[in-house]
């Protein structure tokens, strides 16, 4: 899916940071922290001092970008998705009657400090909820051909859009609701990333309509089929049991934390056809 022709987007919204390197010592224990974070919801920074180094924030931000340059530019593509992304929830939530609030955004390099814990560019793309923001090294991205996925457009502003999805998680009170300390086919866990993927899916069935009120251009030209394919096989790719086979293991559902390829493709297309918060709640079926 490609910027629309004539669509351009303010510069400031995406942060640079990072670029040091996770050090021994308080490092490793940064990243320790970051992943009892993520996976569990227990947020142990504060009482170990790990968010120190390896590189904040700076002063830096990606710059305007035109949608030529968001469809060629990594970093383009990170901040005029999110403007999207900023657009298309800001008028969701208020027609239920929530309450929205951006989330910020980092692009990062090697390491990062974030407010869950040091974080390095092996971890992936993430959604820290202390601080609530968003954290992408955009090289990420071609990792996922590794995993199975084919690289595109939309398979790259999928990835970031589930992370959104955790923002909207987390100022709905889903975040704090959730018991994020299991694992399983059919725990919390799982539930909470389906739901992530669902909420992908409706920002994608409705990016192609949605107007830049800046410009009064719709962001994003229609979707081919090639396209939604791609961000299927990039939903795909980082399912429980592809990234368990992928690296030489057995399939263990009593493991999973984000769901299996079927799964993550499956809430996608709910959401990108159905298009509904309600369609969205994984917390409110038997059957995942």
């Amino acid at each position: 899916m490609t910027f629309q022709e004539g669509g351009s987007f303010g510069g400031g919204r995406v942060r640079k940071g990072g670029g040091g390197k996770v050090a021994a010592g308080g490092g490793a224990v940064g990243l320790l922290v970051l992943a009892i974070y993520l996976f569990t919801g227990v947020d142990l920074s504060g009482s170990t001092g790990a968010v120190q180094d390896p590189g904040g924030q700076t002063s830096e931000t990606v710059g305007a970008c035109t949608a030529e340059q968001a469809n060629t530019d990594r970093n383009c593509l990170y901040s005029a998705t999110l403007d999207s992304l900023d657009t298309y929830w800001s008028a969701t939530l208020s027609a239920a009657g929530g309450q929205f609030s951006q989330p910020d955004a980092v692009t990062f390099t090697d390491a990062v400090a974030t407010g869950c814990g040091n974080a390095s560019s092996s971890t992936g793309p993430f959604y820290c909820p202390p601080d609530a923001t968003i954290y992408v090294d955009v090289s990420f991205f071609d990792q996922l051909a590794q995993l199975g996925a084919e690289d595109g457009p939309l398979a790259e502003q999928y990835v970031i859009a589930h992370e959104y999805g955790h923002h909207i998680q987390n100022i709905t009170g889903v975040m704090d609701q959730a018991n994020r300390q299991g694992t399983g086919a059919d725990s919390d866990s799982v539930r909470v990333e389906l739901q992530a993927d669902c909420y992908a899916g409706m920002w994608a069935g409705a990016a192609a309509s949605t107007v830049d009120p800046d410009t009064g251009v719709t962001y994003l030209e229609p979707i081919t089929q090639e396209q939604l394919q791609n961000a299927l096989a990039a939903a795909a790719a980082v399912g429980d049991d592809n990234i368990q086979e992928q690296s030489g293991g057995s399939v263990n559902q009593d493991s999973w934390t984000h769901g299996s390829s079927e799964q993550r493709e499956r809430w996608f297309t709910t959401g990108y056809e159905q298009g509904t918060l309600e369609a969205c709640d994984t917390f409110a079926t038997d059957q995942l």
